[in-house]
């Protein structure tokens, strides 16, 4: 897979991965065909498996690697680090405080940002869109990142971040198409509206990948932004979905240890 990627400019990769992530929420939303729901159990599971990977994700392949090209590029590494990571909470912060949203599982007067008129579906799909973008930001980054032949980013460690995306991504599929399922809307529509919400990663990781590419100096706090603003999904949405019903608690935490050492093995392994 890496021989094979390798043929191509870092844009290009960026773009392969991030369709390949966009696929992956596509298989998860693709469930509706099989099934009208999915055990509350098994749904907790899997969103904090995706959690454990995307925590495991921001360290191993954002922040770690950012600190590293910080110092390579003499930086004052902790300085860098702070501001980067903090500046893509923040991001996500106003982000969520501005696009009208409306997390899975809870009624439509629970929906954030600026109120509007839309379908309680347009809401559910703009919840999962919030995520993806810094998803998508930080594979297009990493990619970006091999281009500065800097010896913190290999394409080992893109293609690692892309693949553990990648399969985080299957649950947030599923989060949107099997609550409009329930709720009585067809098949097709369930699906197109639940892998919808990937549609935004391949964007995000172009854009990040040109923004590296245009402005090297900036890598380390591009690296540290993606990580900040992925933790802030992590913690504002992930973990308190997940947790929701309190038998699965221990359950559900178990499952982001699973993701974060899933994450951290392809990290390591072929980053």
């Amino acid at each position: 897979m890496i021989d094979f990627i390798q043929q191509f400019t870092p844009v290009q990769q960026a773009l392969i991965a991030t369709l390949f992530t966009w696929g992956v929420t596509a298989a998860g939303a693709a469930l509706v065909f099989v099934a009208r729901d999915v055990n509350r159990k098994v749904m907790d599971s899997m969103l904090g498996f995706a959690a454990g990977v995307m925590i495991a994700a921001s360290y191993w392949s954002l922040l770690a690697p950012g600190i590293e090209m910080a110092e390579e590029l003499g930086h004052i590494p902790w300085l860098t680090a702070v501001i980067g990571f903090m500046g893509g909470g923040i991001f996500m912060r106003l982000t969520d405080m501005v696009l009208p949203h409306l997390h899975p599982g809870l009624a439509m007067d629970k929906s954030e940002g600026i109120k509007t008129s839309w379908q309680r579906s347009t809401l559910l799909v703009l919840a999962i869109t919030l995520h993806n973008i810094p998803e998508g930001l930080a594979v297009g980054v990493a990619f970006g990142a091999v281009a500065a032949n800097l010896s913190s980013a290999t394409i080992g460690g893109a293609v690692a971040l892309a693949i553990g995306i990648g399969i985080q991504n299957f649950p947030e599929g599923t989060a949107v198409s099997m609550p409009l399922r329930r709720e009585g809307m067809g098949r097709g529509k369930s699906f197109l509206m639940g892998q919808a919400s990937g549609m935004v990663e391949p964007i995000a990781g172009v854009i990040g990948a040109v923004f590296v590419l245009k402005m090297q100096n900036m890598l380390p706090y591009a690296l540290c932004f993606a990580a900040g603003a992925m933790i802030f999904v992590v913690v504002e949405e992930l973990i308190p979905e997940s947790q929701r019903e309190e038998a699965n608690i221990d359950m559900v935490t178990m499952s982001t240890m699973i993701g974060f050492s899933v994450m951290m093995v392809l990290d390591v392994a072929l980053g």
